[in-house]
């Protein structure tokens, strides 16, 4: 960078900007630091040159973040997007600014338009250095550059990213865990790597077998926590992890479960999703509608909402669960029991509240469906006893529910 950024006579207009206040905004750390100190000094005489030296204070705390990050992080990082390799704090020491820029951006410590902007703070930079006959910044560069570096790097504080041993430690435990406010905002802003990680743990761990019961439900219940958390470009990549482990075979009720409390069934292979849930179908088909089976329906129904009932249910499998749902809510006519009460519609106990939990979760879904089936001969068949019909418009009324 030149001596030449911004002109001498400039100087007053640089100190009624809003460059000073911006200084103001450098976390404290970095406010005593020399390098600060002398742009503070160089701002009275040579706006130019303070300019470049806050990029250079920008870009050497970005390193020192990389480096509390972790190099493990860094290295994958620079793996994944083809950068330059990291095996040590002295390859980053060595790192080319424009690089470092691209690695902190895809570890996860810039936003997509915060590495733009810090690209194109280098980029001025740059051609000032190898045009300066063709270019020459003006007021709105040296303000561009100042707001950049303290808004995007310098007034943010180092981020202690939460490791996966951090993890392992409470999910091994002995004792059934949750993971604390504080975790789940850790991991919130974790950047993508460091989530993937975490995750494909996580999953390993809920799907082994070998596991004692007690670290696999931890496991899973950190998942179900952490789903919502999890950056898109993580959910697809931990998606094509999991298909890859369950490659042509059937997708079983592990898997499932797992790839539902992470969000990711709808992105496995859609042949394979509508056999599970027809799975699903087939064993509610084998026990029946009869308000007999009551002792059954309760496992079976609940096998339906471990994955999230209707949520990643494809079409097909959908309406014929949903006909069995309505069915078995429906009950048929009633009499006398054998304590002598009389009863008009003979229904499961047991299935009853778990169905219109379903109806009520997943109205959104299935409302178009649930109210086609009173055309359905089956259950046109079943209202035709109006107490029967009273029961089917229960399942209507719970679709406008707040």
């Amino acid at each position: 960078m030149t001596n030449e950024i911004v002109p001498a006579e400039h100087v007053e207009i640089i100190r009624r900007s809003e460059v000073p206040s911006l200084m103001d905004q450098i976390r404290p750390s970095w406010k005593t630091k020399n390098l600060i100190t002398r742009v503070q000094r160089l701002l009275e005489v040579d706006p130019s040159s303070a300019c470049q030296r806050i990029l250079n204070a920008a870009i050497h705390d970005l390193r020192e973040k990389i480096i509390v990050a972790g190099l493990d992080i860094a290295k994958e990082a620079a793996i994944q997007a083809k950068l330059p390799p990291v095996a040590t704090a002295e390859d980053l020491e060595h790192y080319p600014t424009a690089k470092l820029v691209d690695l902190a951006y895809k570890i996860g410590f810039l936003s997509r338009p915060e590495w733009r902007r810090l690209s194109r703070c280098y980029e001025i930079r740059r051609d000032l250095e190898h045009e300066d006959d063709e270019y020459e910044a003006g007021i709105e560069d040296c303000v561009y550059v100042f707001r950049t570096c303290i808004d995007v790097v310098l007034s943010r504080d180092p981020v202690q990213l939460l490791r996966v041993t951090d993890v392992k430690d409470i999910v091994e435990g002995a004792t059934p865990a949750v993971p604390t406010e504080t975790l789940l905002e850790e991991f919130r802003s974790a950047p993508a790597p460091r989530q993937e990680e975490i995750l494909k743990f996580l999953m390993s761990v809920s799907l082994n077998k070998g596991q004692s019961e007690i670290v696999q439900q931890n496991a899973f219940t950190f998942l179900t926590r952490l789903s919502s958390l999890t950056q898109n470009a993580v959910r697809l990549s931990l998606a094509k992890h999991l298909q890859e482990k369950i490659g042509r075979t059937t997708l079983d009720r592990r898997q499932a479960c797992v790839a539902s409390a992470m969000g990711l069934l709808s992105y496995l292979k859609r042949s394979q999703v509508i056999d599970f849930f027809d799975s699903i179908y087939n064993a509610m088909h084998a026990i029946g509608t009869s308000w007999g089976a009551y002792e059954k329906h309760g496992d079976v129904i609940r096998s339906f909402t471990e994955v999230s009932g209707f949520i990643f249910c494809p079409d097909d499998p959908k309406e014929k669960i949903l006909k069995y749902l309505v069915l078995t809510y429906l009950g048929s006519r009633g009499g006398r029991t054998t304590y002598g009460n009389v009863r008009e519609v003979f229904y499961s106990n047991s299935a009853a509240p778990l169905i219109e939990d379903i109806i009520t979760t997943d109205r959104k879904l299935i409302a178009d469906a649930l109210r086609t089936l009173r055309d359905d001969r089956d259950v046109k068949g079943k209202c035709e006893y109006s107490y029967i019909a009273r029961r089917f418009e229960n399942l209507i009324d719970l679709l406008s529910q707040d």
